[in-house]
C-alpha cells in the first residue's frame, strides 16, 4: 500500500515517515533523498542514504534523483570521514528484504582496523560478520554521532579539501 510515495510496511519508508523508531533521527533531507543512521549492526556512524519515495531498483530513479546521488554520496562520505576518522568508508547498495527487492538504500559505513581485527574480516565479509554478531550501537552514542554528522553536513557539507 502506498502512502504519499511511501510504502506502508516497508521499514525504510516507515523509518523516514516516523512510523518506526529512528535512533539519531533524520541526519539530512535534500530533494528526493534522506540520510539516516543505520538501524542495523554496522556500528556507530554508519549512515543510510535512500530515496524518499519507495524505489526498488536504481534503474527506477528519476533523472533528478540519479543526478543528485553521486554528489550526495560523496558529501555524506566526506562527513563520515570527518566525524569518525576511519581508515576507509564503505559505500554499498542494499536492496533486498526477505529475498525480494526492497527499498534501495546505500550504506555509508566507517571502517577501521579495530573493526577488521574484532571480526577477522574486511569488505563484504566484514558486513556479514557484523550482521551475524548482531552488536547494535548504543542509542545515546548514535544520538551524539548524528549530532556531529548533522553539524559536519551543515547547509553546504564538509569543507572541500580541493578549495
Amino acid at each position: 500500500m502506498t502512502d504519499g510515495g511511501t510504502d506502508t510496511g516497508c521499514l525504510a519508508c516507515d523509518l523516514s515517515a516516523g512510523r518506526a523508531p529512528l535512533p539519531g533521527g533524520t541526519v539530512l533531507r535534500t530533494g528526493g533523498w534522506v540520510v539516516e543512521h543505520c538501524v542495523g549492526p554496522f556500528g556507530a556512524g554508519t549512515l543510510v542514504v535512500k530515496p524518499v519515495r519507495h524505489v526498488l531498483h536504481v534503474a527506477g530513479l528519476t533523472a533528478g534523483e540519479s543526478g543528485a546521488l553521486g554528489p550526495l554520496l560523496q558529501r555524506v562520505s566526506a562527513a563520515v570521514t570527518e566525524v569518525m576518522a576511519p581508515e576507509q568508508v564503505y559505500v554499498c547498495l542494499w536492496s533486498h528484504a526477505g529475498g525480494v527487492p526492497g527499498h534501495i538504500h546505500f550504506v555509508v559505513q566507517p571502517v577501521g582496523a579495530a573493526d577488521m581485527t574484532r571480526f577477522d574480516a574486511f569488505g563484504p565479509a566484514l558486513q556479514v560478520a557484523m550482521g551475524r554478531a548482531g552488536c547494535f550501537p548504543d542509542a545515546a552514542e548514535v544520538e551524539r554521532v548524528c549530532d556531529r554528522l548533522r553539524e559536519a553536513l551543515g547547509p553546504t557539507g564538509p569543507a572541500d579539501p580541493t578549495r
